[in-house]
């Protein structure tokens, strides 16, 4: 098994990348060699006839690596489910050829962070999963979740669903918590903990910069002068 985490969410736009692409810079702030992967973007846009993925790019300027096609190996066009995404672009998600990609990234760093598509039961081809997709890669989960109402209810299944495939869950992150958070997004956090099986790793405060990049190294200076970062980042197997 490799050093690593594979980041999913409870559902999409909760915040995964800015989540994982924060990992990285810290783990390269505090001297971690970190590799990026992100085996699946739906919805990447074109530039010059290729197909960029803006998640992976992210990823790799957070972790201050250049992009390589392993780290990003399926890139489709249409925002859809990616099997569906993938049938549009006359393309076979393969499992084998992502596990490849990974093996290789892997073989260059000390730790890496898998950036998923979506929630576990997001289906990228077939009856193949992107929980089947952790499992292969043999990462456990850092699950990202959003504050607010009906984010146990999200939270606490994306948990059970993971245990019950044989996967380990590491934490949970409940991610852009507001400065004042109302009563739903205030209890939250406490009930994911006590019935998600699993450690809360963080609660991250919001930001409403619009360059990523920008929330993503005020979010890593933010955590890197934490006392409890030092725990988190032992829990997520750094």
């Amino acid at each position: 098994m490799s050093r690593g985490i594979f980041v999913t969410g409870t559902d999409t736009g909760v915040g995964k990348t800015i989540v994982a692409a924060t990992l990285a810079r810290l783990l390269r702030m505090n001297g971690v060699k970190v590799g990026v992967m992100k085996p699946v973007t739906s919805g990447c846009r074109e530039v010059s006839g290729e197909l960029v993925s803006d998640d992976a790019l992210l990823l790799c300027q957070a972790a201050g690596v250049p992009f390589a096609e392993d780290v990003a190996p399926y890139r489709l066009r249409e925002a859809l489910a990616p099997a569906e995404a993938a049938e549009c672009d006359g393309v076979r998600i393969d499992v084998s050829a992502i596990k490849a990609s990974f093996t290789r990234l892997a073989a260059s760093c000390d730790y890496i962070i898998v950036e998923g598509a979506g929630g576990l039961m997001v289906p990228l081809s077939g009856g193949v999963l992107i929980a089947d997709l952790a499992r292969e890669l043999g990462l456990p989960l850092l699950v990202v979740a959003r504050p607010g109402l009906g984010t146990i209810n999200h939270s606490v299944l994306t948990c059970f669903a993971a245990q019950q495939m044989g996967l380990q869950v590491a934490g949970v992150i409940v991610n852009n918590m507001p400065e004042h958070p109302n009563k739903a997004e205030k209890g939250a956090s406490h009930q994911i903990g006590s019935l998600c099986g699993a450690p809360i790793l963080g609660i991250w405060p919001q930001r409403n910069e619009v360059d990523e990049m920008a929330i993503v190294d005020e979010l890593a200076a933010w955590l890197d002068g934490q006392a409890e970062t030092t725990i988190v980042l032992r829990e997520l197997g750094v």
